[in-house]
Parts: C-alpha cells; structure tokens; sequence
C-alpha cells in the first residue's frame, strides 16, 4: 500500500532553522577552501571560486523546501520588497543566516587552527581574507579602497539578484525546480571569477558579517578593519542590501513585467518547485 508524506505545518522555528542549516553549509565550504588556499597552499582563485558555488548549491539543497533558501539577508529583503515576502519574517531569517554563517567559521576556525597559525602567527590581514571580504583582496597595490569595494558590492549583488528572480520565475525559462539550485551555484562561480577583484565577492552580509565577527572572537583583532585601517566590516553588509534591491528592481523594470500573469500564484520569498503532471 502506498504511504503518503505527512503533512507538517511549517513554522518560522522551523524556516529560520533551515536558514541557518543552509547558511552554515554554504559557509563552511566557502570559508574552508579560502582556508586551504591560504593557509594551506592547496587551490588557487578557480578552486575557491568553485567551491563557493558549490556551497550555495549544497546550502540550497538544505533548506530549499522548508524557505526557498534565502541564505542571504540582501535577497531577503529584496524578496519582501519586490515579491511579497512577509516583512515580518525578514529579521528572523537574517538572524538565522547570520548565525549559520557564524558557527560555520568557527568550524573552519577551529578545524584550520595549525595552519593558520603557523601561516599567520599574528593572525593578522595576511590571514582575515580566509572569513571576511576586504577591498582589493587585502592588496595594497590595487588602489581599491572602502568606496572602490562599496561600489564593487553593489555591482555584484545586483547581477546576483537580478539572476536569482531571472532562473526562479516561472514565467521566464526557469530549470526545473531541482536544478535550479545548480544554476544559481554556477552563477555565484561566475561572479567570482569576473567580479572578485575590488572587494572578494561577499555579495551576503550574512556571509562576510558572521565569518568576520568569529574571527575576531578567536584572536584576529583588525577583524572589522580593512588594510588601510578603515573601518570596513559596514560595507559588506549596506552595500549588498543596496545592491539586491537594485538587482531586483532591474529584472521587474526590463524583464518582468513583460512576462505572462501565472496560472497560479506562487508562495511569495519560496524558489517556485515546477509543476508536474
């Protein structure tokens, strides 16, 4: 005899749960490969530009049928501006991925503990880039300052958002919903192979705010200055929200509403699952 799936009543305990089990997948990959690379002398810019499009693709994997796996507060707040997620969820969720992100570097942290010691004894700026983002990579040649990587963020979030509603919406030529996750993990890859130079591609506070606080729990004491010794650990945060919001509304002014009304509505702030017959 055929079972069918129980039905559970989805709560916010359990969404936000999701979130931060989505996020801490997502960040112990990302943070763990710069680790390797850094610390390590293991990889190069391509492996760590792969394995955190592999994070975002596991991290989705993990919450994706509870949220639609935000695993961002800048895509957060962007779906309740433009998609009717409930604002009152949007705290919640940021604290969950914040947190996910938080513990997730304290197990690359902890687990990293030699190597990062004896690469970077002082826990310095040599070393910070393995949790947190900085403009030009840390580089003192670049030129890239504080307002060089605002700008970068805000460029990089936008392209991000704009191609998260592009491959989720039905009404365009989305992938299946299983695959969906996959193709926004390749488009992470993307921006970090085009766009990491100014500023690492944190395009998440989540993702650079969680990592750069445990770091600065666990010895590295310039955690929230650049190498400039600007205060820098605002800029991953403001500018990404900024840059989602700019991201979303592009894709609704030059794609969107130009698109057929759906069938059917889809639950708002959720990755749509594809129909089936």
């Amino acid at each position: 005899m055929a079972t069918t799936e129980a039905v559970k009543a989805k709560t916010l305990l359990g969404e936000c749960s999701a979130e931060l089990a989505g996020t801490f997948v997502l960040i112990l990959f990302g943070c763990g490969v710069v680790a390797q690379v850094v610390a390590g002398g293991i990889g190069d810019h391509d492996s760590i530009s792969w394995a955190w499009g592999l994070g975002v693709t596991l991290g989705i994997y993990v919450a994706g049928r509870m949220t639609g796996a935000h695993l961002n507060p800048a895509v957060t707040i962007a779906l309740a501006a433009f998609r009717g997620f409930s604002w009152r969820k949007v705290l919640p969720y940021s604290v969950a991925q914040f947190l996910g992100a938080f513990l997730a570097a304290l197990v690359v942290r902890w687990n990293y503990t030699e190597a990062l010691n004896k690469f970077d004894p002082g826990l310095t700026i040599k070393s910070q880039g393995v949790f947190s983002t900085l403009p030009g990579n840390g580089s003192l040649d670049l030129g890239v300052g504080m307002w060089g990587g605002f700008r970068d963020q805000i460029i990089g979030t936008a392209i991000l958002m704009l191609l998260i509603l592009a491959i989720t919406d039905l009404r365009n030529t989305a992938p299946a919903a299983n695959l969906a996750p996959f193709i926004v993990g390749l488009v992470v890859v993307g921006i970090g192979m085009a766009w990491g130079t100014n500023a690492g591609y944190a395009i998440n506070p989540a993702r650079d705010f969680g990592p750069r606080l445990a770091s600065f729990l666990t010895g590295y004491g310039g955690a929230f200055k650049d190498q400039f010794g600007d205060v820098y650990f605002w800029v991953p945060i403001v500018a990404p929200i900024i840059g989602a919001l700019v991201g979303a509304f592009l894709y609704d002014l030059l794609v969107g509403r130009y698109l057929p009304i759906p069938d059917e509505e889809e639950e708002p702030g959720r990755i749509p699952e594809e129909k089936t017959a």
